[in-house]
Order: C-alpha cells, then structure tokens, then sequence
C-alpha cells in the first residue's frame, strides 16, 4: 500500500489531514471489550459518542458495539470513556497501525 499524497493546500484542513493518515493492518483487532454483557447492560455507548473516527459504532440492535479498528486513529478517547473500564485496548504489532504524516 502506497501512502497518500499530502494535500497541495495551503492551509490544509483537519480533513484534509486525516486523509493523509495511513494504516498497516495487522490482521488481528487491537481493541475490543472485556465483557460482552457490561456493553449490554450500557446505556450511554460513551465509546461510540468520543470516537472521532467512527471505529466504534452502534448498530442500533442493542448488541455490543461494532469495532471497525481499521479506521482506529489510535487517540485511545474509547478506553478512557468507557464508564465500566471494559475496552481492551493494545498498542498495534510493531510495524503496524497508525502512521502520521503531520504528527
């Protein structure tokens, strides 16, 4: 995989920034939760609401959170949100995860 380009922008925008983002997929989710029934029995899904990259979503079935760890950002926002403590959150194998073209 190839790493995007850096936007010809003068003044780029947080999208424009978040674009140039790349991740190396490693396969295997470095987050996920300690007990299924903990999400359940949640009623404010505060991992879903901080997650500014939509890697947490709420499919509306009243099930566990869906985990789309591929588009992590790797801010860590869901485990400190988590009223219960219940994210698992690892740090990416070496050489995998988030890299960032601006820092």
């Amino acid at each position: 995989m190839s790493t995007p380009k850096t936007p010809d922008v003068e003044t780029p925008s947080i999208e424009d920034r978040l674009y140039t983002n790349k991740y190396t997929d490693h396969e295997e989710s470095h987050l996920g939760v300690f007990e299924e029934q903990t999400c359940l029995d949640c009623e404010t899904y505060d991992c879903v609401s901080v997650c500014p990259a939509n890697v947490w979503r709420d499919e509306g079935d009243g099930d566990v959170p869906f985990i789309a760890y591929e588009n992590c950002l790797e801010c860590g926002s869901c485990r400190w949100a988590c009223p219960y403590d219940n994210v698992i959150w690892e740090n990416p194998p070496n050489g995998t995860g988030m890299t960032y073209r601006y820092g």
